[in-house]
């Protein structure tokens, strides 16, 4: 038997608990892990509360994220004793996930958990820090460099806004955050922010092309503050999108890509190839130190976790959650 949160909908109705759960119950796959450290995500919060249809099939155990030691394996890739690492895969959403003492997984969505970081310090990055790197490589890639000018981030205060700023600022990029937190502002300026720009210069209905300022953008917001985002994105620029927290609606017009030549790119971190997040992984461990963790990320048991997904979705949590199992 082993602990873990596990979300049920039934004639009870929707409900999220800590269990005592059966390893008979594990779902199928060839790699059985001890569960190490999870996060709590914004997507796993809204599993839990059932405020977004998250969750393919019941009962659920969520958590999109995890760092184990294999148990047992049927894979060549991995023996007994590895540390492995998992982000995304539809982990925790149609598959039983990392909030939970044991998970049972396919080892094609497993990654050797990277020398540079212990187990906590994996998960305090975990999908917002990996979907913060895939978004500032769509950037390189398109050849922004930081001589290019200023680069915007949204939703500056998450977890994947506040490792996009960190990682940005490490690699010498002026960076303007947008928060609706201005309180917050001070430890934007620690992470490595220029500038902080209010959520509200962004977030109602704007003109379809403004004044051209940024030369990149990292938008985990969606709805009207990525379409002033990229209306006021520089000739050539590119804006990588990532997040929906105002809205999954996207009223823009064309100009900014015919007039501007603005390239818009989807970041999509959930089943993106391994050989894609082993280059993400690889520059995260070149990039981050212990100290940035301890600016980020807060640390829960497991028994916390239903409560603290409440205050998530609340906006009361900045930075990143680490469940230590």
């Amino acid at each position: 038997m082993f602990n873990g949160i596990l979300i049920r909908k039934d004639e009870l109705g929707y409900r999220a608990e800590l269990t005592a759960l059966d390893e008979q119950q594990l779902p199928a796959g060839d790699v059985t892990v001890k569960v190490l450290a999870s996060t709590l995500n914004y997507k796993d919060a809204l599993a839990i509360s059932g405020k977004s249809p998250v969750v393919r099939t019941f009962p659920m155990v969520p958590g999109i994220d995890l760092v184990g030691e294999v148990l047992h394996s049927g894979s060549p890739r991995f023996q007994s004793g590895d540390k492995v690492l998992l982000n995304g895969f539809g982990v925790g959403e149609n598959h039983w996930g990392g909030l939970a003492e044991k998970a049972r997984l396919n080892s094609d969505w497993l990654l050797p958990l990277p020398a540079a970081f212990t187990p906590e310090q994996a998960m305090a990055i975990g999908t917002a820090g990996y979907t913060a790197m895939l978004s500032i490589l769509a950037l390189q890639k398109h050849g922004i460099t930081p001589e290019h000018g200023e680069i915007l981030v949204t939703g500056a205060n998450g977890g994947v806004g506040s490792y996009a700023v960190r990682l940005l600022s490490k690699l010498g990029y002026t960076v303007v955050a947008c928060t609706g937190r201005l309180n917050e502002s001070d430890y934007l300026k620690q992470l490595g922010a220029a500038e902080i720009l209010p959520r509200e210069q962004l977030s109602t209905a704007g003109k379809p092309l403004q004044k051209e300022r940024w030369a990149g953008v990292i938008d985990c917001v969606g709805s009207h503050t990525l379409a002033n985002a990229c209306a006021s994105t520089r000739y050539g620029g590119a804006v990588a999108a990532c997040g929906l927290a105002q809205g999954m609606d996207f009223p823009v017009t064309v100009a900014p890509f015919i007039l501007r030549g603005v390239t818009l790119y989807g970041i999509d971190s959930v089943m993106r190839p391994l050989a894609d997040r082993s280059e993400a992984w690889q520059h995260l461990s070149e990039l981050l130190q212990p100290a940035d963790f301890d600016q980020i990320a807060s640390v829960i048991s497991l028994e916390q976790v239903v409560a603290t997904a409440t205050r998530l979705l609340q906006g009361d949590i900045r930075g990143r959650v680490i469940v230590k199992i």
